[in-house]
């Protein structure tokens, strides 16, 4: 089972993988939902976790607010990327969406080729596009090698409980060609349970391994 804590700072990280993080996804201003972390952040995460062989990955995301970017917001985003590369992280965290809120495919392609060589997780965003068109969004997102979807499977204020039976419909869709992420507001408390309903092997949070000070 892959527990992949979400930290918004380097102080906690030797506490999270000591109690038992396989994976961390870095932010900032989790406030906000997460916005790009300081190099300096993902410099020192890179050291210890290297050391661990535990994976990291880095939410891109210029701002908080929508998930709508401009071509500067996409410039800003695009050499935030070849920094997470160059310092060795493992993998990206994304999500663009058009007003419509649905992919935007133009800004993902140019995102993921400039991500050649490192895993991709299509954010949160995932939760804005209209239900009936979340499955037609899994095989965008397949057929463009994209290897994780992290989803709270509703809005995001409602209890993780009340969203399984749509995360297990969107699992369920995926069929293994996609992993789908399940997180927001799963805990060490209710991690088992959210896995036994969904039949899954990978879950999220920033309380996943327990509260972390």
């Amino acid at each position: 089972m892959l527990k992949e804590v979400c930290v918004e700072n380097y102080t906690v990280i030797p506490q999270a993988i000591a109690n038992g993080a396989n994976r961390i996804e870095l932010c900032d201003n989790l406030a906000v939902g997460g916005t790009t972390p300081s190099k300096g952040v993902m410099h020192e995460t890179m050291a210890y976790c290297g050391e661990k062989t535990i994976p990291v990955m880095a939410i891109i995301r210029p701002r908080g607010g929508n998930f709508v970017y401009n071509d500067t917001e996409l410039k800003i985003m695009g050499y935030d990327i070849i920094e997470a590369r160059n310092l060795g992280l493992d993998g990206i965290v994304i999500g663009c969406l058009n007003e419509n809120n649905w992919l935007d495919e133009d800004a993902l392609e140019q995102i993921l080729e400039e991500s050649y060589g490192l895993q991709i997780t299509f954010h949160m965003a995932f939760d804005q596009i209209p239900v009936e068109k979340q499955f037609e969004a899994i095989d965008w997102l397949i057929e463009h090698d994209v290897q994780r979807i992290l989803t709270h499977g509703g809005p995001s204020g409602v209890p993780i409980e009340t969203t399984l039976p749509h995360l297990k419909e969107l699992v369920d869709y995926a069929n293994d060609r996609i992993i789908i992420l399940p997180g927001g507001g799963i805990t060490n408390k209710n991690a088992q349970e959210v896995i036994d309903y969904l039949g899954v092997n990978e879950v999220h949070g920033t309380a996943i391994v327990g509260q972390l000070h």
